[in-house]
């Protein structure tokens, strides 16, 4: 069973891609009615004995209870909120250049999306400038049409919700760089934006945004930029930029997340294991991890 906190339209649109291209009917289907019936009936029968489940922590903590009292396995995508460290010793346009396209990706709707931006002091006003300047110049606008680098939000939550992230930061102190507002009076755009030195008690500094929305903070040194990347209950994926070998196997070992990309943007392939760690869940899919996470072990000893 796999389940997905998808629009009806969007998941039907894969399963026929996949129908399309070959797969039998009875291996794949697709279910539509009220989320919690519809998992309570699935996970309560026998015949279904693996759940793999992308989508929220506070969704998949729920469909978790509800497979262990059949003892189901589970594989669990759940949320994160990707912190991204960036050393003194790096090439800030470089950094820039990439990082920028990941974070707006997609509007950043996307769980391995680039959110806390932990900038070390030397090297922080010319990244937190550089970064809101490009973001300024994103053009918004129709997925479709030509020349368009970031489309709309899913559904008329999320622009409400960052709104009031972006409302509580500067409350306590933020600095709103860019952004901030809604694009026109149709749809769901909403412009890049870029929040500057934001308290740790700040809604967004706790919870994923989940959208167009990245916050860059000032921090002295190695020890301190760690602790902030582990800081939460979230390790899906984290980012780091240094040219130092010996730092980069030290985060590679100290980054509680369980994808990490280094001096790049990319930590997803169809041969590498993909998932998190702490309440961004458990299990691989992808890589010989993925496949082995639905198949079952038996160990035979003959005498």
């Amino acid at each position: 069973m796999k389940a997905a906190e998808e629009t009806p339209a969007s998941a039907l649109g894969i399963l026929q891609a996949l129908l399309d291209a070959g797969l039998p009917k009875e291996v794949g289907q697709a279910v539509f009615g009220v989320p919690d019936e519809v998992s309570r009936h699935l996970l309560g029968s026998p015949i279904i004995r693996k759940l793999s489940f992308t989508g929220s922590t506070v969704i998949g903590k729920h469909l978790a209870k509800l497979a262990a009292d059949d003892m189901k396995r589970t594989t669990m995508e759940l949320g994160g909120h990707g912190p991204v460290l960036v050393f003194d010793d790096v090439d800030v346009d470089q950094v820039l250049n990439t990082m920028v396209a990941a974070k707006f990706r997609n509007a950043g709707q996307v769980c391995i999306s680039p959110t806390r931006f932990i900038v070390q002091q030397d090297v922080f006003a010319k990244f937190r400038d550089g970064f809101a300047e490009r973001a300024k110049a994103l053009n918004v606008g129709d997925g479709l049409a030509e020349g368009t680098q970031m489309g709309p939000l899913a559904n008329p939550r999320r622009p409400e919700a960052v709104d009031k992230m972006i409302a509580d930061a500067v409350s306590r102190g933020g600095k709103l760089l860019t952004g901030g507002a809604r694009i026109g009076n149709q749809g769901y755009f909403y412009a890049p934006s870029v929040v500057s030195d934001v308290p740790l008690d700040a809604v967004m500094m706790n919870e994923e945004p989940f959208g167009p929305l990245a916050i860059i903070n000032a921090f002295r040194g190695e020890e301190d930029m760690i602790a902030e990347a582990n800081r939460l209950p979230y390790g899906l994926a984290a980012y780091a930029w240094t040219q130092n070998a010996k730092r980069q196997k030290l985060l590679g070992r100290e980054l509680e997340a369980g994808m990490v990309g280094i001096n790049g943007g990319a930590v997803g392939a169809a041969d590498s294991p993909f998932g998190g760690v702490k309440w961004s869940g458990h299990g691989s899919e992808d890589g010989p991890e993925g496949l082995a996470a639905c198949l079952v072990t038996k160990a035979i000893h003959e005498g």
